[in-house]
């Protein structure tokens, strides 16, 4: 069989009526008749000398050569349409995935994106949110920005900067907090991780109270819990500042731990590309400039 004889109509024909199990809902999807939706497939057929579907009185069921195929086609017209997209606007576009902590996604980096824009491009950013568990390979990522100590199995990490955690909460609940052992008659809000309480508390010298309220996932959905007077969040103030200047929230003690940085974090196993190495530089760049800008008081006075 000589492949380059193969026409890519009829793979197209195959592929959506593989998808459908149907030659009319492939036919539509094609703008093309039903009958050559079904011309095409069992010329394809021929070619390959193997029957690619069952003929059934209502719609279709893959072969087992059928089931072979299909998902290999489905894959190359993915990726071709991918590469295509790159050049959608005359000019080609690399695409970067990227997975950051929510908190992150929506405190630090969303308002500086247009920056990035300018910057690189020739970059096409995709960005998903998590919790900050991830798994870079599973969900095809280039990078992932994580909160931790930056030890992550088969991961190389380059820190961004520290995230200190401290006591954050509407401001009518600030008016209740004269020092931390007030923090007793407030809904401690918490996150997946159990021990930053505990940590700030030692740090207070202040026994901690039982632990009330309800658990989040997130930091962002936390805080926004504690701006509406639900209790009172711990978090990195670093990440609220547009509250904070705001005065949507309050910080009530300058008494903050450290829980961990925020790191930039690929694969081992994966090639940095140009685009990577564009968006890393970026990144740090601005990642340097803000904690000088810490390191010279650029955070919002603490209460």
């Amino acid at each position: 069989m000589d492949r380059a004889q193969i026409p890519l109509n009829a793979l197209r024909a195959f592929d959506a009526a593989a998808r459908h199990l149907n030659f009319t809902r492939a036919a539509i999807e094609l703008c093309v008749s039903q009958g050559a939706v079904s011309h095409q497939v069992a010329q394809l057929e021929r070619r390959l000398g193997t029957r690619l579907f069952h003929r059934l009185p209502r719609g279709l069921a893959l072969t087992d050569d059928g089931q072979a195929l299909a998902p290999v086609l489905a894959d190359m017209f993915d990726r071709l349409g991918a590469m295509l997209d790159q050049y959608a606007d005359g000019r080609f576009r690399e695409v970067l995935n990227i997975g950051v902590v929510g908190t992150f996604a929506t405190g630090w980096l969303l308002p500086r994106l247009d920056g990035f824009a300018r910057a690189c491009p020739h970059i096409d950013l995709r960005v998903s949110t998590n919790n900050n568990r991830v798994d870079m390979a599973a969900e095809a990522l280039d990078f992932a920005i994580r909160f931790g100590d930056g030890a992550w199995h088969g991961v190389l990490a380059e820190p961004l900067f520290e995230a200190r955690l401290t006591p954050l909460c509407a401001p009518s609940v600030a008016n209740r907090l004269s020092s931390p052992r007030d923090l007793s008659q407030e809904p401690l809000l918490r996150s997946y991780r159990p021990d930053e309480w505990r940590r700030w508390f030692e740090a207070a010298g202040t026994p901690q109270p039982v632990l009330r309220g309800p658990v989040f996932d997130s930091s962002a959905l936390m805080v926004a819990a504690a701006a509406n007077g639900l209790g009172v969040a711990l978090a990195p103030a670093a990440m609220f500042t547009s509250e904070l200047m705001a005065e949507r929230l309050v910080q009530p003690f300058d008494i903050a731990v450290d829980a961990g940085r925020y790191w930039l974090t690929r694969l081992l196993s994966r090639r940095e590309s140009d685009a990577m190495r564009s968006f890393r530089r970026w990144l740090l760049d601005e990642a340097m400039a803000e904690a000088r800008s810490w390191s010279e008081g650029a955070l919002p006075a603490m209460a």
